[in-house]
């Protein structure tokens, strides 16, 4: 029997004894299938598995730059959309359909509006700083609310050309006062022949000049203490506080303080960043620092209404 055949060392074939040695031949011949094997296999492994993470990072770059883009989009609609809630609008009314205010002010206001103050509207509309003024809706709403708490005796910061003040003045009875304050007398003189012909201008004593000496005074005779009905005021922002700390002892226990512009323009909840003219930046401060002035106030309930740019009523109880 011949010598047992030597297998190679991969156990696959038997190789020839050739003395010990091994041929080129005898290597290539048994060698090569598997080296090819294993050389082919692993790096196209390698390389498909590449082309898989290479595709996979493509995608999520691709998804990556498309929800940035989506974002950029969605964050200047928004920017655009806070702009355009805190700009001026053409009327002083919160209320962002133009359609439905004019629809509230038609089937509401204009229709039962007393002709002096229509008169006096209209001719307020061609001053340059008509803005100022109290809106026809906030005009109907302080005539009725005075003449449902029976206010007699009345005061009023800021008058500009007197619309509202028109309106206190028909509310009250014959008999009834209203105390006027503004620094400028040339305007409340611009409406005083529409409060004339209206029969009321003897209920009012109007006094030129900054308000804070004039409530100072008051406030130092007891006697005036408590003896106001109704308070109105839409004067400089910067002094609401200074005005509050004093007509709260001028106001009665049970009437009211009544201030405009508590929601300034709806700019009291703009973004940082918003796009406010600087007056608006300015007052915004203030108004917000008084709205946080009266929530706390233990003297007064409040009520915050979104008639004309805001009006906040404060009752007081003590």
């Amino acid at each position: 029997m011949g010598p047992s055949p030597t297998f190679d060392q991969f156990g696959t074939s038997p190789t020839p004894d050739r003395g010990g040695k091994r041929s080129n031949l005898d290597f290539r011949l048994h060698i090569t299938p598997l080296h090819f094997f294993f050389q082919l296999r692993f790096p196209i492994q390698r390389k498909l598995k590449l082309a898989q993470v290479h595709k996979q990072r493509k995608a999520k770059r691709k998804k990556l730059f498309i929800s940035r883009v989506l974002a950029m989009a969605t964050n200047t609609q928004e920017q655009q959309s806070q702009a355009g809630r805190h700009q001026e609008v053409g009327h002083k009314s919160l209320l962002q359909s133009d359609a439905l205010y004019q629809y509230i002010l038609e089937t509401s206001v204009y229709p039962r509006e007393p002709e002096p103050m229509k008169e006096l509207r209209e001719l307020t509309a061609k001053h340059p700083w008509n803005l100022m003024t109290t809106s026809a809706d906030e005009g109907q709403f302080l005539n009725m609310l005075l003449k449902l708490i029976n206010a007699k005796n009345t005061m009023e910061i800021g008058v500009y050309t007197g619309y509202s003040l028109l309106a206190t003045a028909l509310a009250i009875p014959d008999d009834g006062k209203i105390l006027a304050m503004d620094v400028n007398r040339e305007n409340y003189e611009l409406g005083l022949p529409v409060i004339q012909k209206a029969g009321v201008a003897h209920k009012i004593d109007f006094k030129e000049g900054p308000a804070l000496p004039v409530l100072d005074q008051l406030v130092e005779d007891e006697k005036n203490h408590g003896s106001f009905d109704f308070i109105f005021v839409d004067a400089d922002k910067d002094n609401y506080l200074n005005y509050h700390k004093r007509l709260i002892e001028l106001v009665k226990v049970g009437g009211l303080i009544g201030y405009d512009n508590t929601l300034w323009n709806g700019s009291v909840v703009a973004p940082p960043d918003a796009p406010l003219r600087k007056y608006v930046r300015y007052y915004r401060d203030f108004v917000m620092e008084l709205n946080k002035a009266l929530a706390v106030d233990p003297r007064i309930e409040i009520c915050m209404l979104p008639v004309g740019d805001g009006i906040t009523l404060c009752r007081r109880v003590k």
